[in-house]
C-alpha cells in the first residue's frame, strides 16, 4: 500500500475543522488505498445556500439538502468554532476521479474501523441522500 500525504490545498481546506475530523483525515490518508484531496472543509451559510440551489434554482443536480440557514450543514462553523465535515475526491494518476465505485472501495473494513474509533460517519452510508465524498463527525 502506498503512503500518501496531504497537499497544501488539502491542508488549507482542513483549516477550521474540528480536531477529531482532522485526526481522522490524517489517519485516513495513511491507510487509504487511494490518494485523495480534501476538497472542502468549512463553508459559509452563503456558500452552503449556493450549493443548495443546484438542481433547484441553479442548473445541475442536487448536491445537498441543507440550505445553510434553516437547515445547517456540518460544514458550517458550530458554536465551538469548528466545522464538523469534510469532502474528499480520489486521485488516480494525480487526476481527480469522482467515480462512486472508487469511493466505495476506499471505505473498506480498515477505514470503517477508523471511522468507528474516531466517531465519524460517511455520507455513502446514508439511506435517502448518498454523499460519497462526505465524512462528518457524529454529534
Amino acid at each position: 500500500m502506498m503512503s500518501y500525504r496531504f497537499s497544501r490545498r488539502s491542508k488549507r481546506n482542513m483549516r477550521g475543522l474540528h480536531p477529531d475530523v482532522i485526526l481522522f483525515l490524517n489517519e485516513l490518508i495513511k491507510i487509504s488505498r487511494y490518494d485523495f484531496i480534501v476538497t472542502c472543509g468549512t463553508r459559509t451559510a452563503k456558500y452552503q445556500n449556493k450549493l443548495y440551489q443546484k438542481g433547484r434554482t441553479l442548473p445541475g443536480k442536487k448536491v445537498t439538502n441543507c440550505d445553510g440557514y434553516r437547515f445547517k450543514s456540518k460544514h458550517q462553523i458550530k458554536k465551538d468554532g469548528y466545522g464538523y465535515a469534510a469532502d474528499i475526491v480520489i486521485l488516480i494518476n494525480r487526476r481527480i476521479n469522482w467515480d462512486i465505485h472508487l469511493s466505495k472501495e476506499l471505505v473498506d473494513k480498515q477505514v470503517r474501523a477508523l471511522m468507528k474509533k474516531r466517531n465519524i460517519e460517511w455520507g455513502g452510508d446514508w439511506k435517502s441522500f448518498k454523499d460519497y465524498p462526505h465524512f462528518q463527525k457524529r454529534s
